[in-house]
């Protein structure tokens, strides 16, 4: 079998060089960046609690008609816990000096809000990167407490409660 001129070994060498290079751009580009790849939710940790070291509690948002805001910033989803009524909007607002996508949890396959059609699992998943600046809004349909996470970082969690 002949390669060109050179030996089939270092053909294999080649495409495993190139093999290396592609799969290292990818990590570099999309995953290296965003933080939090690494570690698992907060949720696999027994007795988590925020960063201010005590439970959040659920707090009831100023409404706007029946539109709730919940910002990202660099300290993660503000507030964490909502309560809602059903059929009310919850906008996301990336405040943020990085990148978010809201999904809603087990992460990974967001399969915990029970209707489905987004990309991976449920509808509760944006489905594509929010960079700072932007927004992404979502209709809460089904009465319950929906988890949710930062797909990119996803030890960022938050609860909307919908009653």
């Amino acid at each position: 079998m002949s390669y060109g001129k050179r030996p089939l070994w270092q053909w294999i060498l080649l495409y495993a060089v190139v093999a290396v290079i592609v799969y290292g751009a990818i990590y570099y580009f999309f995953v290296a960046g965003q933080g939090g790849y690494g570690r698992a939710p907060s949720s696999y940790y027994p007795g988590y609690q925020n960063r201010s070291g005590a439970p959040e509690s659920v707090r009831q948002l100023q409404k706007t008609g029946e539109e709730y805001t919940v910002t990202y910033t660099d300290a993660g989803f503000s507030p964490a816990t909502i309560a809602i009524t059903h059929g009310a909007k919850v906008v996301f607002k990336n405040a943020a000096s990085d990148s978010m996508r809201v999904s809603s949890n087990p992460h990974p396959i967001h399969t915990g809000y029970p209707t489905t059609g987004g990309c991976i699992g449920s509808t509760f998943d944006s489905c594509r990167v929010i960079w700072p600046g932007e927004s992404w809004p979502f209709t809460f349909d089904k009465v319950g407490t929906w988890g949710y996470h930062n797909h990119l970082n996803p030890s960022e969690e938050g609860t909307v409660v919908v009653r």
